[in-house]
């Protein structure tokens, strides 16, 4: 996990739903992976926007593209955190 230099805080947002437990300690996904998740989840739900993906692109590559923008979305979600 890199770090951020100016708020020493991890580049990914940290741990979402960290889990401790005596002798496990889990720290679950991250806060990027999070957002990208709920970035995703909107994204398939625009069925105008997957048409349009399905028609231009193959499976593979809307699916690709789609996770892509979601990194994307939740890359500024996290910077816009540092505000």
């Amino acid at each position: 996990m890199a770090e951020n230099k100016n708020t020493k805080t991890p580049a990914d947002g940290g741990a979402v739903f960290p889990f401790a437990h005596s002798y496990l300690i889990q720290s679950g996904m991250s806060l990027r992976d999070y957002f990208a998740a709920k970035a995703m989840q909107i994204q398939m739900t625009n069925k105008k926007e997957m048409n349009y993906w399905a028609s231009e692109y193959s499976v593979e590559e809307s699916w690709e593209f789609c996770a892509r923008n979601a990194y994307d979305i939740a890359d500024a979600m996290l910077k816009a955190r540092e505000r």
